[in-house]
């Protein structure tokens, strides 16, 4: 019987997999030139780490995370998100004491046992950033450009960043006890989820996706009507930078995020192609959550995107495609294999993308197989072309034959120039 894969985790195909790498690669090109340095971090951790720093009453850490005894009798769990493993390691390692301000950026999977839909597995990827080390509106700014930038240059279809506050220390537990006598005079309109919310929190009534919760909730009281002045401050001087850069942030007060180390700014990405859940990611600030983990009151603000719902969002004709070989070598019979094998090791060391034949096929086969693969020149090695020490070029786009016309000594950057050279040449014509 076949063994199929677990439900939730799914392969990324080849065709597939150029995406994933094309969208990687611009992300760190766009990182590192906001001077963000790569953090690997592990994808196991402890499982305190999450309960204290998500929350223990949230959703993932109640219902969705991978938890497991070791051997020694200790809790770990593969790691639902990457900010906490961030934040741990800037502990651990003292980053603090080596540079006042950390910039740093992951890439990695996360697991989640929830409920798999379009875009969302139980093993799934996210690309993310973290500012450690400043608490003031421009850095926010900054990193929302470089979120703006990024999706730009992934061409992610109706992309659009809604903004919000969730306030302070000062200012936001006045406004849960709001948003709780809100809902305790409600209680019977709202689902029993939003019931137990309720008692520990009374926010994520904001987020669920209910419908007869929503409709209740429409009427709720909203977090930026209770706004201290400094959280106002901070929220209006973040939408004038971004304004003055020409970077529409959408206003959502309904917004809020699902975990708990949150304040202050906050900010989602939604884009086209999703359905109704059509959030890329998103982020905020979290200036309690290097304390909360034992380390120095420094203030963080950051994003993870996910790889798979950006895949589905990127434009329909984008750049990003599985490279395909510059040249397919033919080699014709045994005699030939040694020197077409010689041929493309040369090459490929110098970074040419070169793929071989088999010399026990007929060279119909081959060209069938080099069309396939989209190789746009087919190198042919034969007895005469040995003996010569010259390859015949077949062009696959123009249909043309060149016999013995590449010498067997060029290297990769003379053999493109001759190919070039050859498709420049006028195409024959009969009477």
């Amino acid at each position: 019987m076949k063994i199929p894969s677990v439900k939730g985790f799914h392969d990324i195909l080849p065709d597939e997999s150029a995406r994933w790498s094309w969208i990687e690669h611009r992300a760190r090109e766009i990182f590192v030139a906001y001077g963000f340095a790569e953090m690997r971090i592990p994808i196991v951790e402890r499982t305190e780490l999450f309960s204290r720093s998500i929350g223990e009453t949230t959703d993932i850490v109640e219902k969705e995370m991978y938890t497991f005894a070791d051997r020694d009798g200790s809790s770990l769990t593969l790691r639902p998100e990457g900010t906490a493993s961030i934040v741990r390691a800037y502990v651990e390692h003292a980053l603090h004491q080596q540079e006042p301000v950390s910039k740093l950026f992951y890439l990695g999977p996360m697991f989640r046992r929830e409920r798999p839909q379009k875009g969302r597995l139980r093993q799934f990827s996210q690309i993310g950033c973290e500012v450690i080390g400043r608490d003031d509106p421009a850095i926010d700014a900054e990193v929302l450009l470089l979120l703006h930038d990024l999706l730009t240059a992934l061409a992610i279809r109706g992309a659009q960043i809604e903004l919000n506050s969730l306030g302070c220390t000062t200012c936001r537990p006045p406004y849960r006890e709001a948003l709780r006598a809100f809902g305790e005079a409600h209680r019977d309109e709202l689902c029993e989820a939003c019931r137990q919310r309720l008692a520990h929190n009374p926010l994520r009534l904001l987020d669920c996706k209910v419908p007869g919760c929503r409709a209740v909730t429409a009427a709720a009281p909203v977090m930026l009507d209770h706004l201290c002045a400094p959280c106002r401050a901070h929220f209006d001087a973040l939408r004038a930078l971004l304004a003055q850069e020409g970077v529409e942030a959408r206003v959502n007060p309904r917004m809020v995020r699902g975990l708990d180390y949150y304040c202050r700014t906050a900010f989602e990405v939604v884009a086209e192609g999703l359905g109704a859940q059509n959030a890329v990611g998103g982020g905020g600030r979290y200036d309690g959550l290097v304390k909360a983990l034992d380390g120095p009151d420094a203030a963080g603000i950051g994003f993870p995107l996910g790889i798979e719902r950006l895949v589905l969002s990127m434009a329909e004709h984008h750049p990003a495609r599985r490279l395909t070989p510059e040249v397919f070598v033919a080699p014709l019979g045994a005699a030939a294999e040694p020197d077409a094998l010689h041929l493309a090791h040369r090459w490929r060391r110098s970074g040419m993308r070169v793929e071989i034949g088999n010399s026990g096929r007929s060279l119909k086969s081959q060209m069938r197989l080099a069309d396939k693969a989209r190789a746009p020149y087919v190198l042919i090695l034969g007895d005469d072309e040995r003996a010569a020490r010259a390859l015949t070029v077949r062009d696959m786009i123009g249909k043309r034959d060149w016999p013995r016309a590449v010498d067997m000594s060029l290297s990769a950057g003379s053999l493109r120039d001759a190919l070039a050279a050859l498709a420049d040449q006028p195409v024959e014509r009969t009477a």
